[in-house]
């Protein structure tokens, strides 16, 4: 069993979204409806806080420095210098930005999701560098973890009141042949984030489920990692060496929290992840 190791105790309302920066050397995090953008430098334990000026789902690195932003009206771009400037705007009443994912040709699969979670009221769309979209999936209910295979021919993807993991065949830029890949039984919680790492195991979050779990490329069950948190959310790989798996988790809702939930946990050593493109933007 790999043992954890607190990163940071945040106490975040809804943390999400750990994403490793190579260029800084920083772990990336959010805190959803807290709006704050985090980083955190494990070396140094050094951390900043931006906050946003709505909730924000997703952050992730771009290729030419500062980050992509999925927020509540749309994705907007924030420059290293600080200034800020929408992508694509396309502001819905009652719903709001969820996980995103960068793809291996630096494309952004942004997802949204209603704040009733109203069934088929969220999407998937895929963005590039010059602002073009295409919804690649509609009538998603809560647009959640996404994913490529080592070789980008598969797309793993979450919407998390279907219990499943599904998977698709990825070319080009889009995605076809949707199939369930993993199943999680009742009682044991909802996928929520996932990571893919350098074998082509898919690790996801349980929601309510208090831990992380690894799937072999084949779908098959070979690892569960429990966690002092209920409400894990989401988990990437991290370090100098890809070799840290850092988990996020959440408070919002719990009657009863406990210390950590709302804290970035670490666990040391638990594989090997693979290096994230950087958005094309």
């Amino acid at each position: 069993m790999t043992a954890y190791e607190v990163a940071v105790r945040a106490g975040a309302t809804l943390g999400e979204g750990p994403t490793w920066d190579p260029a800084s050397g920083r772990l990336i995090w959010l805190d959803v409806l807290g709006m704050r953008v985090h980083t955190y430098d494990p070396g140094t334990g050094r951390r900043t806080v931006r906050t946003t000026e709505q909730h924000v789902g997703a952050a992730k690195p771009r290729a030419g420095g500062g980050l992509v932003l999925n927020l509540r009206d749309g994705v907007g771009l924030l420059d290293p210098d600080g200034t800020f400037r929408w992508l694509h705007r396309e502001p819905v009443a009652g719903r709001r930005a969820n996980d995103a994912a960068v793809a291996p040709d630096g494309s952004l699969w942004a997802g949204t999701m209603r704040y009733d979670e109203a069934a088929g009221g969220g999407t998937l769309s895929r963005l590039t560098g010059d602002g073009a979209v295409c919804t690649v999936l509609p009538d998603v209910t809560v647009s959640n973890g996404t994913g490529w295979s080592p070789d980008g021919r598969l797309m793993y993807y979450v919407d998390t009141p279907t219990g499943r993991v599904d998977v698709f065949d990825h070319d080009e830029g889009g995605v076809r042949n949707r199939r369930p890949f993993a199943v999680i039984e009742e009682g044991a919680g909802f996928p929520d984030g996932l990571t893919v790492d350098a074998d082509g195991c898919v690790w996801v979050a349980l929601w309510d489920g208090g831990a992380v779990r690894r799937y072999t490329p084949a779908g098959e069950l070979d690892r569960v990692i429990t966690l002092p948190a209920r409400r894990t959310t989401a988990c990437a790989f991290g370090g100098a060496g890809l070799t840290d798996l850092y988990v996020t988790t959440a408070r919002t809702g719990l009657a009863a929290p406990r210390p950590l939930d709302g804290a970035l946990l670490v666990l040391p050593g638990a594989g090997l992840g693979l290096p994230q493109p950087a958005f094309g933007g």
